[in-house]
């Protein structure tokens, strides 16, 4: 904190804090919201559809998915950009950034189309496991699953933007409306006498187009970048491109990890398998996005520093984000993991095979995830991506067939995210090669600070509520004695031992501050 003060204007660090501070509570405003009506909808829909079209549910979408590497690469350039061009301050190259990046999704949009509607289709027909009177819904729900994701591809440079200007306020209201439009799906499923899973995915397909017109609407009328003109720079094309090129690799390796596996889950185990991976995927992403809302908060502060020359104001941010985005994963994971029978039971009533163990272990992941993600921001923040992409994709990559081998020997399902862990924990250390070479980053500084920090966190986190489950029978309030001392132990452990004294005086500033509020003072 100190090296911070000392190197960026008093003023302007204030200013740049209270950005992050307001954007990430109306972040988590929206995430709320998001999670529980997620979480709710999951259950009566795994119930509504049964555990096996929810599997194929989640198999045909993760095909679908597999096309997003084309989508990703370029949706991540396009935030990168504009956040660079907003910190230089340089509206006219802004606006041609921001045309330049919608063409390049349309073309997009249009290859993937094809590519969906022929070697997409031709795959799940072909290879999946779906049983035989199920193979029409499979094949309606592929189709508008494909359209929704195209909608989506079409929008990223809107979203893009909203971003890049920090308008985080437009994603909580907005929000409201998708979930409320998601809610009354739930309840559509259980009134209308139709196929609910043809009808589930002509319903998600209503939501998205009605959510991305309403952000397009918002992004054209309040940035006057965002209206569209033909832009004619080939050498900007060629940056973008070039840029998205190298980001491609890496994307593609992040669909193998994730889809891919989910796909040759399918072929060795059937839609069972894929509806307790489809569970997993659900809790990950409710308790993620407590992660990545705060990311996402402060990740245009980093890729701005980065352009406005501010280095240690930049590590600073990268240092922190990580720490504070693993304490805030690992103080809601614990509970999860130390009670998973029990919260699954209570949340599904049917819960599939597998559920628990996948669960467990995608939590360990994105504990893994959360430390490397202000890493990755800061790479992408130079621009020099190409050997990071290849290096860092191709081990991501490795996981899919060192996951088919182990499979092929005939290990459980289970052993795919054994494997993504180690593949995590290896990618996490070539992190930090590159960051050192690209800006000099303090690997060891770091190291102490966050990873080292951790360690003692996380033994003496786990040692009370354990003992706590040990010692009562599995019940209700076993449950919920577990979860409260987790909470609890977990916030004391990490303030005590997890902060420095300067972080500390921030929290109790902080604190003070609520209390105040509450009390009206």
């Amino acid at each position: 904190m100190k090296e911070l003060e000392e190197t960026t204007p008093i003023s302007t660090l204030s200013q740049n804090n209270k950005r992050i501070a307001k954007n990430t509570m109306m972040l988590y405003f929206r995430m709320i919201l998001t999670m529980l009506v997620s979480l709710y909808t999951s259950r009566v829909i795994l119930n509504t559809l049964g555990v096996e079209d929810f599997g194929i549910y989640n198999v045909v979408g993760g095909v679908v998915s597999m096309f997003s590497f084309f989508n990703s690469a370029m949706s991540s350039a396009t935030q990168r950009f504009l956040s660079y061009e907003i910190g230089k301050g340089n509206f006219v190259q802004l606006r041609k950034t921001f045309n330049a990046t919608q063409i390049i999704h349309i073309g997009i949009a249009v290859l993937i189309f094809i590519l969906a509607e022929t070697v997409g289709l031709w795959f799940v027909k072909t290879y999946l496991v779906i049983p035989a009177e199920r193979i029409e819904a499979a094949i309606w729900v592929y189709h508008f699953s494909v359209l929704s994701f195209i909608v989506s591809i079409l929008q990223v440079p809107y979203n893009a933007t909203i971003i890049a200007h920090e308008r985080m306020n437009v994603y909580a209201y907005v929000s409201i409306l998708e979930v409320s439009l998601k809610l009354l799906i739930v309840f559509m499923l259980t009134w209308i006498t139709y196929d609910k899973l043809k009808l589930y995915g002509i319903l998600l397909f209503g939501v998205t187009f009605i959510i991305a017109a309403i952000y397009r609407i918002y992004t054209r009328r309040n940035f006057e970048e965002s209206k569209f003109e033909v832009v004619k720079d080939y050498k900007l094309y060629k940056t973008l491109m070039s840029y998205s090129g190298w980001s491609l690799f890496g994307n593609i390796a992040g669909v193998a990890q994730g889809q891919g596996i989910n796909i040759i889950l399918n072929i060795f185990f059937g839609p069972v398998v894929n509806a307790a991976r489809g569970i997993a995927t659900q809790v990950q992403g409710a308790v993620y996005s407590f992660v990545s809302n705060f990311q996402i908060a402060v990740n245009p502060q980093i890729i701005k520093s980065f352009a406005a020359n501010e280095k240690e104001y930049m590590t600073s941010l990268i240092i922190q984000s990580s720490k504070y985005s693993f304490y805030l994963l690992f103080l809601l994971s614990l509970p999860i993991i130390l009670e998973v029978d029990q919260i699954l039971k209570l949340w599904l009533i049917t819960v599939p095979e597998y559920a628990s163990i996948f669960t467990v272990l995608v939590l360990i992941v994105i504990l893994i995830t959360s430390i490397s993600g202000p890493l990755m921001t800061a790479v992408q923040a130079t621009g020099k991506i190409a050997i990071y992409q290849a290096v860092i994709g191709t081990l991501l990559f490795l996981t899919l067939p060192i996951s088919y081998v182990f499979l092929k020997l005939g290990y459980p399902p289970e052993v795919t995210l054994y494997i993504t862990i180690a593949v995590e924990i290896i990618a996490l250390l070539f992190r930090f090669i590159f960051l050192k070479r690209l800006i000099n980053f303090p690997v060891f500084h770091f190291v102490k600070n966050v990873l080292i920090r951790n360690i003692p966190v996380i033994l003496l986190s786990i040692s009370l509520p354990l003992i706590v489950k040990k010692s009562i029978d599995v019940n209700i309030w076993r449950l919920f004695i577990v979860v409260c001392v987790s909470l609890i132990w977990n916030s004391i452990v990490i303030y005590l031992v997890g902060l420095n004294r300067s972080e500390q005086k921030i929290m109790r500033k902080w604190f003070q501050k609520i209390l105040q509020r509450i009390s009206g003072k």
